[in-house]
C-alpha cells in the first residue's frame, strides 16, 4: 500500500497544480464512457457499434489538442494523469494475475517477444543505415521499438550520449506509430486470434511500443471483445520485453566505453551523430541516476505475488478477498482511461511533421516489420500449440 501511494504521490509538483490538468482528464474520460455507453445503445437512432471508452478517450484527446489546444495551466496535471496515475493503473492489472496464470502466458508470449526484440534492434540499425539517419537517433528509433517505447529511449539516451532533439524525435516517432498501431492492432487481432484472448494479448503486447498503448490497445479489444484474458496476457507480455532492458542498457554502456577507448574519448564524430541536420544539434543528456527498470514494473509483479497470496490466505473466505480485487480492477480501469486520455492530448500533429521524412520512414519500416513478426510468430504459437 506504501509503495502505491508512493505512485499516486505527485512528488515536487503541487497538488494546487496538478488537479485542474488531472480533472481535465477525469471529465473526458467521462466523456468518452457516456458517448461509448449510447453508440452501443443505438442512441438518437445510430447503429449500435460497441467501441471502447479507451478508443473514444484517446480519439477526444487527439482531437482536442490539434483543434483547440491544451491550456498551459493543465500541463501538469495531464503529464502527472499520463505517467503516475497510468502506470499505477498499469500496475494494478497485476491484480487479475497469478503466479501461475503468468507464467503460462510467459511461455507462450517468451519466443515471440524474443524474435520481435531481436527484428526490432537488427532491422532498426539496418534500415536507418540505410537511409542514412543519424546513428545515435537510429538507436533510440530501435530501442524504443524493441523494448518498451517512451521509457527506453529516455534510458538509453545517456548511455550514448545522444542529443536533446534526438531523444525528441525518437520519442515522436514511437508515440506516432505506436498510437496508430494501438488503434489498428486491436481489430486485427480479433480478426486472427477472435477465439483466443491469450494469443490476441500476446500479438498486443509484442507489437505495439510503448507500455500505455500496449494496454489502451488491449482495453479496446477486451472491452469490445468481452475477453478480460487479453489485457492480463498482453501485461505480461509486455513486462517481458520491458525486463529486456536490464541487459540492453549496460549492454549498450559497454559498448559507448569501448568506443570511447578507441576514438581516445572523443566518441563518434559529430557529423556522423547528427548528419548534418541543425535540428539535431544541442547538449547530451545525463545518465540516470535511477534503475533502468520502470517502477511499475516491479509493482506489476508485486501485485501479481499480492493476488497468489490472497488467493491462497483467503480461500476460506473468497467473497471478501474478490471484492478488494474486483475493487482494485474497477480502479486500474479508471486510472488506465483517464492516463490514455491525457496520452491523446499529447499527441501534436504539428511536431510529429518537423521530424522530417527519413526518420518518420525508418520508424514505420520498424514499426511494420515488429507488427509483422509478431503477427507471424503469434499465429505459429496458435496453431501448433493451440
Amino acid at each position: 500500500m506504501r509503495a502505491l501511494l508512493i505512485a499516486l504521490g505527485p512528488g515536487f509538483v503541487s497538488v494546487r497544480r496538478v488537479i485542474p490538468g488531472v480533472l481535465v482528464a477525469i471529465l473526458l474520460a467521462v466523456l468518452a464512457r457516456s458517448m461509448s455507453d449510447s453508440v452501443a445503445q443505438g442512441a438518437i437512432g445510430l447503429p449500435k457499434i460497441p467501441l471502447s471508452p479507451v478508443l473514444y478517450a484517446v480519439l477526444i484527446g487527439m482531437l482536442w489538442r490539434n483543434t483547440l489546444g491544451v491550456p498551459a495551466w493543465t500541463s501538469e496535471g495531464l503529464n502527472w494523469a499520463m505517467h503516475r496515475l497510468l502506470r499505477t493503473g498499469i500496475a494494478l492489472v497485476g491484480l487479475r494475475l497469478t503466479l501461475a496464470g503468468a507464467s503460462a502466458i510467459a511461455v507462450t508470449a517468451l519466443p515471440v517477444a524474443l524474435g520481435c526484440l531481436v527484428t526490432a534492434l537488427v532491422a532498426g540499425l539496418a534500415i536507418s543505415r540505410v537511409l542514412s539517419v543519424p546513428r545515435r537517433l537510429g538507436v533510440l528509433l530501435a530501442i524504443g521499438t524493441a523494448v518498451c517505447g517512451c521509457t527506453a529511449v529516455v534510458a538509453m539516451s545517456p548511455v550514448i550520449r545522444a542529443k536533446h532533439a534526438e531523444t525528441a524525435f525518437a520519442v515522436t516517432c514511437v508515440v506516432l506509430f505506436g498510437c496508430v498501431a494501438m488503434l489498428m492492432y486491436p481489430w486485427l487481432a480479433g480478426h486472427f486470434f477472435g477465439d483466443s484472448p491469450i494469443h490476441a494479448g500476446v500479438f498486443l503486447g509484442t507489437a505495439i511500443h510503448d507500455t500505455s498503448q500496449v494496454i489502451g490497445s488491449a482495453l479496446i479489444y477486451s472491452q469490445q471483445a468481452g475477453a478480460p484474458d487479453a489485457l492480463s496476457a498482453a501485461s505480461v507480455a509486455k513486462l517481458l520485453r520491458n525486463l529486456s532492458i536490464i541487459v540492453l542498457i549496460p549492454a549498450a554502456a559497454w559498448l559507448a566505453r569501448r568506443e570511447d577507448g578507441r576514438t581516445g574519448g572523443r566518441g563518434a564524430d559529430a557529423a556522423t551523430v547528427t548528419g548534418n541536420d541543425p535540428r539535431l544539434e544541442g547538449a547530451p543528456l545525463r545518465a540516470p541516476r535511477s534503475s533502468p527498470v520502470p517502477f511499475f514494473v516491479v509493482a506489476f509483479i508485486l501485485f501479481v505475488i499480492l493476488r497468489t497470496l490472497g488467493d491462497s490466505v483467503f480461500h476460506a473466505d473468497a467473497s471478501m478477498w474478490h471484492a478488494v480485487v474486483n475493487a482494485g480492477q474497477s480502479a486500474s480501469e479508471l486510472f488506465l482511461v483517464c492516463g490514455m486520455t491525457a496520452v491523446g492530448l499529447s499527441v501534436s500533429f504539428t511536431d510529429m511533421w518537423r521530424i522530417g521524412w527519413r526518420p518518420l520512414a525508418a520508424g514505420f519500416l520498424v514499426a511494420s516489420l515488429v507488427g509483422v513478426c509478431s503477427l507471424t510468430l503469434t499465429l505459429g504459437m496458435h496453431r501448433f500449440f493451440g
